[in-house]
């Protein structure tokens, strides 16, 4: 017996895995070997070649138990709610605007009302699935909205300049940048303290004159964010602050 569908999902915790337990092997044809990450929101993944076979996968696993359950402890988000429950609120640290959510029944697609601090959702019942769909785009239009002019003031202040900006949701990066200038940035940045995302914009900006993470790249950063080793550390624990329904 081998691994051979794409995707299968894997128990190999103390605690017999329930079908929604995070943790999954992925059988790849270009994998040469057995390789494991740990993805924001707690989701482990192991990419075998494919025609494994399901003992040298838990083998592995074990073998790398410790380092998966210490990388799971900076990515798992504090707070993760029900599984499938709406939030009740969502909070943007990284401009300090919070909204109440409430839902209410409605026939048809999810609608969202943002007034006063309350965010009205219309939902069909049961169709939780969809409303959280609706939040995360809301919480993209949100980072658009935001993240847009701070990084063009940044860019001003710090004369390093850019060619264009994306929002994107990803699950592992805060932020990247083209070689044509073009700046990729999170929208689980809107979960981040305004410190911290100052620091990611700068030094995505950096990133328009050196492409690498050389000293000289190192220096621009600090010359503008001398506190930039202390907010890293904190970026790289960023992902416990962003709820699950936002990372799913």
């Amino acid at each position: 017996m081998t691994v051979r569908d794409a995707t299968v999902q894997l128990g190999l915790l103390d605690d017999p895995a329930s079908p929604g337990d995070p943790w999954r092997v992925r059988a790849s044809n270009r994998a040469r070997r057995l390789a494991v990450r740990v993805l924001p929101g707690g989701l482990v993944e192991v990419v075998v070649p494919r025609g494994t076979r399901p003992r040298a996968v838990e083998q592995f696993v074990l073998r790398h138990r410790r380092w998966i359950e210490r990388t799971l402890n900076l990515y798992r988000p504090a707070d993760a709610g029900a599984p499938g429950a709406l939030p009740e609120r969502i909070d943007f640290r990284a401009t300090g605007r919070s909204w109440v959510i409430r839902a209410i029944e409605s026939d048809g697609p999810p609608r969202l009302r943002a007034e006063a601090g309350v965010l009205t959702l219309a939902c069909t019942p049961g169709r939780t699935a969809l409303a959280r769909h609706a939040l995360r785009r809301f919480v993209m239009r949100e980072a658009h909205a935001a993240l847009g002019p701070w990084l063009e003031r940044l860019s001003l202040e710090t004369d390093l300049r850019f060619q264009r900006l994306q929002i994107r949701r990803q699950r592992t990066r805060w932020g990247s940048c083209s070689r044509r200038g073009t700046i990729s940035l999170n929208a689980c940045l809107m979960f981040q303290p305004p410190e911290v995302v100052d620091y990611l914009l700068i030094h995505e900006l950096a990133h328009t004159r050196h492409m690498n993470h050389s000293r000289r790249f190192w220096r621009l950063v600090e010359s503008h964010q001398p506190r930039w080793r202390e907010l890293d550390g904190v970026l790289t624990r960023g992902w416990r602050e962003v709820p699950a329904w936002v990372i799913a």
